[in-house]
C-alpha cells in the first residue's frame, strides 16, 4: 500500500484537498517546469501510452488526472471521438481549456472538473481510461482504482504512467540522488510553491511499482496486467484489461 505523503506537513487538511490547492497554485508554471525536470523525456512517455491504445481503437477515453490536458489532446491521434479530460484542480483545467481551444479539439476533448474517487459516470461508459503521472495522487488508492475499473466498459483497456524506482546501479543512486536533492531545488529556484515539488519528489520515491502496482490492480480485479519500465525505470507505464 502506498505510503500517504502529503504537500504540506503543517496542515490540517486532507490530501485530497492539498494536491488540489498544490496544483492550483502551479498550474501556470507546470508545463514548463515539468519538462526542465524531466528533460522532455515525459513527452515520450506519453507518445507510448497514445501508441498503445491506437491498436486498441477506444471511441471513447476518460483521462483522469488530466492537469494541463497534454495526455488528452494527444489521445486525439487514437481516433476516438469522446475524450473527457478529469482533474480535481481548476487552475490546472483552466490552463488545460487554452490548448483545447487552441488546437480546435472542442468538438473531441472535453475538460471536466471531477475527483477520481468519486467519478461522476455510469458504469460501463469508456472504452479505455487513462492517467499520466496521478495515480500516486489519489487520497485513497484502492477506491480510485475501483471508480477506474467501475467506468470502463467490460474489455476495456487501463493505461496508467507513473514514476517508479530505478532497481539496477548506477541508475537507482543517480535517481535518489536527483529525487531528493536537485528537483526540490529546481522547485525552489522556479516555483512559488516551493513544497509542491518537494511533495512530487517524496511521493513518487514511496509510491508502489512494478509487480507490487500490478498486484493491486489485480486485487481490484483487472487482468492481463503488464509493467513496462521506462528510461532505466524512473517511469513505468502499467496497461490493464477490465
Amino acid at each position: 500500500m502506498a505510503k500517504n505523503v502529503t504537500p504540506y506537513k503543517d496542515s490540517d487538511k486532507g490530501k485530497k484537498e492539498q494536491v488540489t490547492s498544490m496544483f492550483d497554485a502551479i498550474s501556470e508554471e507546470y508545463d514548463g517546469l515539468n519538462r526542465v525536470i524531466s528533460f522532455g523525456i515525459d513527452v515520450k512517455w506519453r507518445r507510448r501510452v497514445v501508441n498503445i491504445l491506437k491498436k486498441r481503437e477506444p471511441k471513447s477515453i476518460l483521462d483522469i488526472a488530466t492537469g494541463t490536458g497534454d495526455l488528452a489532446i494527444n489521445l486525439v491521434e487514437t481516433g476516438a471521438t469522446k475524450i473527457v479530460g478529469l482533474d480535481i484542480s481548476k487552475g490546472m483545467l483552466t490552463v488545460g481549456k487554452k490548448k483545447v481551444i487552441q488546437k480546435e479539439l472542442e468538438a473531441i476533448v472535453e475538460m471536466v472538473v471531477g475527483d477520481s474517487e468519486n467519478l461522476q459516470y455510469e458504469s460501463n461508459s469508456f472504452d479505455a481510461v487513462t492517467v499520466a503521472f496521478g495515480v500516486r495522487n489519489f487520497e485513497h488508492l484502492d477506491k480510485g482504482l475501483q471508480e477506474i475499473y467501475r467506468v470502463l466498459k467490460p474489455g476495456g483497456t487501463l493505461v496508467i504512467l507513473e514514476t517508479s524506482v530505478p532497481t539496477k546501479t548506477p541508475f537507482k543512486q543517480g535517481y535518489t540522488l536527483y529525487t531528493k536533492y536537485m528537483l526540490p531545488t529546481i522547485g525552489k529556484i522556479f516555483s512559488k510553491d516551493r513544497s509542491a515539488y518537494r511533495y512530487l519528489s517524496e511521493s513518487a520515491s514511496v509510491f508502489p511499482h512494478g509487480l507490487d502496482f500490478n498486484n493491486i490492480l489485480k486485487k481490484i480485479g483487472f487482468i492481463g496486467m503488464e509493467n513496462r519500465p521506462q528510461t532505466f525505470g524512473v517511469a513505468s507505464i502499467y496497461i490493464a484489461t477490465k
